[in-house]
């Protein structure tokens, strides 16, 4: 069966990035608000590793540029993608011989964007604010060729500027004297005019080599979730981490779990910039952004419409209506347990619809490791806007909703990234959804001529006289459950 007929993971469109340090084929399919990742490849070609010293592409970049090129221009003929974006950043675009890429790229069937760097920060800067929709700071775009800043606030993209700074050009810098990075960095910040704009704000990181910063640190400090988008970092952690780099043995650094061998050359240099850029803008912290260019690239093609929704709410919705039995349930449960968390903020409100949305995906694992499935999914799903403590409220929520029973406490490691306040809550959340599935066999009816309400010490599950027969056992149990869990006395009441 052909890959773009299926009904699920139909293949939409695709983005050819040919960068400075890889070149990467990115295959999206699903919500268009916040596109699933269907195939992911790279090749790490090195194309801007010569720059500073000839200005050109180096034969054998050229050469691993070309094979790369040939295989992603077969795979997006094979996969029948809808649309195929090819784009160039800074090495394509600074190399006397970049033309050559290009026109090569042509051969192939592939329509190449040479972006400018303004347009390459746009680009990173819409990418920051598709997965991080109330970003207020600065996003720097680390490549191998140059480094991309641009100021986002209130959903929109400001002042943008590019640097030739990028990971594959600065050990030439740091080589000429000691100190000299920083003095680069200082000088060309301070014509431009960026000179402690991002002070007391954060500095949102993109880019592969920064990223691979950040698992670094995840190991050092056993960081119990291995998700590095939303991963914060300050300013004396990265000073401190320059220095550990600069004495770690390579054996040691390639023996870290998920930390790309193809990055390592670079790990020191790509340090080093992010300590003397974010000192010289002043910013405040760093947030990793696994969103960059290619996600802004898709999104800034967007309606306003479809670029208003909330992405974790979308891709909930997606990924529940993909794994659930019955795709209405989770708005529904959601309508129907709202009674009950009347003093919920805002923010707990959307984490709880989230849950609701995800309450069945456990439904097709073994049962007796449906709450474990129903957890990974929240702590380990490709989800955006949420950070650690909201994926392990979640992650509560659907263990609990799935069954998952714990005397001692949430479960490892929810209690160690969120407030245990805010796991119990959760866990009251994960009760209520728990009953109205039980009620409702997972179909709309029964949630639509119910409801469930708080009164007067009692948590009152009202039924229509006609619908008595919904009050079984199953349903009797869980009903006490939840009440117990609320310290209030279980209540039928017909109508």
């Amino acid at each position: 069966m052909p890959w773009a007929s299926r009904p699920v993971s139909a293949a939409h469109s695709a983005i050819i990035d040919i960068g400075s340090n890889s070149i990467r084929l990115v295959v999206y399919g699903g919500p268009e608000r916040i596109p699933a990742t269907l195939f992911n490849e790279k090749v790490l070609a090195g194309l801007g590793r010569s720059l500073a010293e000839t200005g050109r592409i180096d034969p054998e970049a050229m050469a691993l540029a070309a094979t790369a090129l040939r295989r992603f221009a077969w795979l997006t003929r094979e996969m029948e993608a809808e649309v195929v974006r090819t784009v160039a950043t800074a090495a394509v675009r600074d190399a006397a011989n970049g033309h050559e890429l290009v026109a090569l790229a042509e051969s192939l069937g592939l329509t190449v964007e040479t972006l400018s760097g303004e347009e390459e920060a746009q680009a990173a800067g819409n990418g920051v604010l598709s997965a991080i929709p109330d970003a207020d700071g600065i996003v720097g775009d680390l490549g191998g060729g140059s480094l991309e800043l641009v100021r986002v606030k209130n959903g929109k993209i400001g002042d943008r500027v590019s640097f030739p700074l990028g990971v594959l050009r600065i050990g030439a810098i740091r080589d000429r004297r000691a100190g000299e990075l920083d003095r680069v960095v200082q000088r060309l910040v301070t014509e431009a005019g960026w000179a402690g704009r991002g002070k007391g704000l954060p500095f949102y990181l993109v880019g592969g080599s920064w990223r691979a910063l950040a698992r670094f640190d995840m190991h050092l400090t056993h960081y119990p979730l291995p998700i590095a988008h939303g991963y914060t970092m300050s300013l004396a952690r990265i000073a401190e981490l320059e220095r550990i780099i600069a004495q770690t043995p390579r054996a040691e650094l390639k023996a870290v779990p998920n930390l790309s061998g193809g990055r390592l050359p670079t790990l020191d240099n790509a340090t080093a910039v992010l300590a003397a850029m974010a000192r010289h803008l002043g910013s405040a912290t760093t947030m990793i952004s696994a969103y960059g260019l290619r996600e802004g690239l898709l999104y800034a093609a967007l309606p306003s419409s479809v670029r208003k929704q909330d992405p974790l709410i979308v891709a909930a919705h997606d990924e529940g209506a993909r794994q659930g039995r019955f795709v209405e349930h989770g708005d529904l449960l959601h309508k129907w347990i709202a009674p009950l968390f009347p003093d919920d903020a805002p923010a707990a409100v959307r984490l709880r619809h989230a849950a609701c949305l995800l309450a069945d995906v456990g439904w097709h694992a073994n049962p007796e490791f449906r709450a474990e499935r129903g957890m990974e999914i929240a702590l380990h799903g490709n989800w955006v806007a949420i950070d650690a403590a909201g994926r392990a409220i979640v992650a509560q929520a659907l263990h609990s909703c799935l069954g998952g029973g714990s005397t001692d406490g949430p479960p490892e490691p929810l209690g160690r990234l969120a407030p245990i306040a805010a796991l119990e809550a959760a866990h009251r959340w994960g009760l209520a959804m728990r009953l109205g599935q039980r009620l409702s066999g997972g179909v709309a009816t029964p949630l639509q001529r119910t409801d469930v309400r708080r009164k007067r010490g009692q948590l009152e599950l009202i039924v229509p006289t006609a619908d008595t027969a919904l009050y079984g056992e199953a349903v009797q149990k869980r009903h006490r459950a939840l009440a117990s869990a609320m310290g209030m006395d279980a209540a039928l009441v017909t109508r």
